[in-house]
């Protein structure tokens, strides 16, 4: 397993679709990038900021349930990518014992980014779709995130329904 962080969410022109960015730690800096839905963008931006909604979202509803079972995330895992879909491996503690659950990478990032827990990626998919991109400058930075910023200030309650 590799150590990944988090580099960000970007927008993919012209569909505005959210990107979750995951860059390898070290080594050749390899970026993940992973189509993700704007809920979780949202979400995952939420705890970014630290902004705290008058009531909890989804990922925080799942925090305070394992927190309320006695058990701590340990990590997560984004283990591989199969038909255009990626999966990943929330590990959590409980009373000694590792539990592994499966979930979608955006919503494990979500519960990584507000628990403070390491993301990793498997080698085998890191050599498989890890792509070296190099290192965002600053000045695109900004632009980006305001692009993001101007994407979920956007995003209306109808944008959610099924």
């Amino acid at each position: 397993m590799i150590e990944m962080q988090l580099e960000g969410i970007r927008l993919e022109i012209p569909a505005n679709t959210p990107v979750l960015m995951l860059r390898e730690q070290s080594g050749s800096r390899r970026v993940i990038p992973i189509q993700i839905g704007a809920p979780e963008a949202s979400s995952i931006h939420y705890a970014l900021e630290g902004l705290q909604p008058d009531r909890p979202l989804t990922h925080d509803l799942l925090i305070n349930v394992v927190d309320g079972l006695n058990a701590q995330p340990v990590k997560l895992v984004i283990t591989k990518l199969e038909e255009h879909t990626y999966y990943a491996d929330l590990h959590f503690l409980q009373q000694g014992s590792v539990v592994v659950i499966s979930c979608r990478p955006s919503d494990g990032v979500a519960v990584a980014v507000r628990s403070g827990i390491p993301i990793y990626a498997e080698d085998d998919l890191l050599d498989e779709v890890g792509k070296v991109v190099p290192d965002t400058p600053s000045d695109d930075a900004e632009e980006i995130i305001d692009d993001f910023r101007q994407f979920i200030d956007s995003i209306r309650p109808e944008d959610f329904q099924g």
